[in-house]
């Protein structure tokens, strides 16, 4: 299988640390030659949005994706209202910094709620509500399943076969945004790419791997090589499936990377995307 080049990454800001501005991530990537750049919504506002899309327009950084939108479910009908005005205002970012897509993470239970059939219905509405919003915006909606154990408190949508079947009765506008993290384990991924590449519904791609142990489910993701997924594997069947953009690196990482300089994290996470990716 082919190198991935530098120019074929994309850095997601979280994977320098919550400490690091918008402004060291786009400089980190212009230094090591990284295409691509994905930033939180919290380090947009740190920047100033209008500086922040000035900032990565004159790197010349295509921008993967905004993260996120999404966290639909609600108690009651102001919370919900507050989701879709939230969610307006991402798509706004979105549109602001030309980015590929808006990733959506959907949210899981309500507060005291047991009900998930019911909390995955708010995320159906709440994503039709604001797909009307970002198609006038030309901002696709990329539906990031996460991993079951996320199910209650971050995403009730966790296969990319649940993620599609939402999109199908959505219609268009909306894909998915692929987290080897989150969907690696998955028995009917290979399958699962295949259908979404078939519909147009492949908007991203996103590379780390999974740690044996792990200390930490949220923030002890590895460095790409560093764990079991097959990521060659992956990235095979996401190609082939006729995703042509770029590997999104994502690390939550408190212990092991986030301490480290950012160009030691970006000269490890080229280099792995030549021989691990």
């Amino acid at each position: 299988m082919r190198e991935i080049t530098a120019r074929e990454l994309s850095l997601n800001t979280a994977t320098l640390g919550p400490a690091r501005s918008l402004r060291e991530a786009v400089q980190a990537c212009l230094r090591h030659g990284i295409g691509g750049i994905s930033p939180w919504r919290d380090k947009i506002a740190e920047a100033g949005l209008d500086n922040a899309a000035r900032m990565i327009r004159e790197a010349g950084l295509a921008v993967s994706g905004v993260c996120r939108g999404g966290m639909f479910p609600a108690a009651d009908a102001e919370g919900r209202n507050r989701a879709l005005a939230e969610n307006h205002r991402a798509v706004d970012e979105a549109a602001a910094l030309g980015a590929a897509c808006l990733v959506m993470v959907v949210g899981g239970l309500p507060p005291a709620s047991k009900d998930l059939a019911g909390a995955r219905r708010q995320v159906a509405d709440g994503l039709a509500a604001t797909l009307g919003y970002a198609r006038v915006q030309n901002v696709p909606l990329a539906i990031e399943p996460l991993h079951p154990m996320y199910a209650a408190d971050r995403a009730c949508i966790n296969t990319l076969g649940q993620a599609l079947d939402v999109c199908d009765t959505l219609g268009p506008g909306i894909g998915v945004a692929i987290d080897v993290y989150h969907v690696w384990w998955d028995p009917d991924l290979d399958a699962a790419i295949a259908r979404a590449g078939a519909s147009g519904r492949l908007l991203a791609y996103h590379v780390c791997d999974w740690l044996v142990p792990t200390r930490d489910l949220l923030l002890d993701r590895g460095m790409m090589g560093d764990g079991v997924i097959d990521l060659r594997r992956i990235r095979g069947s996401v190609e082939a499936a006729g995703y042509a953009g770029p590997c999104e690196v994502e690390i939550f990482s408190s212990m092991t990377w986030w301490p480290k300089p950012p160009d030691e994290i970006l000269a490890t996470m080229v280099e792995r995307g030549r021989s691990c990716v």
